[in-house]
């Protein structure tokens, strides 16, 4: 699909403004957490998985934002629970930084990559040790995540949870 930020579609014609316009406030929904507009926008034909000039997914704008009603909405409506961003995050690492436990656990029962690795390798797990997110590590865990896996630079989640001085987050890598 045309990506709605570009300026011109395929054909080469100018995209139309209210479209454009149309586009923004479907991506407002996402990120205000109307699960009721999106269902109804989708069920007009909007594609679930439809991203913004940033690649950000309805899905990963919900996640991000802590909207478990809607990003179950999106899920249930065909997204792409892996569906990564321009910057190769996913919606399960998004809200691993925010400390949504809710939709975490949401995305992982419909299907989301438990290690949710960005380009330079960071897990999920490795950013939810990072913040103390205690909670969303056991989910994690409980899901299969590798409590050892390493980044690009060698980084596991025990390393980036003592480099942030998350002391939680360390103590329950030890223990498990």
């Amino acid at each position: 699909m045309t990506n709605p930020a570009d300026s011109s579609p395929p054909s080469g014609q100018p995209i139309d403004p209210q479209v454009l316009e149309l586009a923004r406030q479907v991506f407002d929904l996402a990120r205000q957490g109307d699960a009721a507009m999106l269902a109804a926008v989708i069920e007009k034909g909007v594609p679930p998985n439809l991203r913004n000039d940033n690649g950000d997914s309805l899905l990963m704008l919900a996640s991000y934002h802590g909207h478990v009603d809607a990003v179950r909405t999106l899920l249930e409506r065909g997204a792409d629970p892996d569906l990564r961003n321009n910057n190769g995050q996913t919606p399960i690492a998004g809200a691993a930084f925010k400390g949504f436990d809710a939709v975490v656990e949401t995305l992982l029962a419909h299907g989301a990559d438990v290690e949710g690795a960005s380009p330079d390798g960071r897990t999920a797990l490795m950013v939810a040790a990072m913040f103390n997110r205690t909670t969303i590590m056991d989910l994690l865990i409980a899901h299969g995540a590798n409590r050892d896996a390493r980044d690009a630079a060698g980084t596991s989640a025990q390393d980036a949870a003592g480099r942030m001085g998350a002391a939680d987050a360390q103590e329950k890598l030890r223990s498990v």
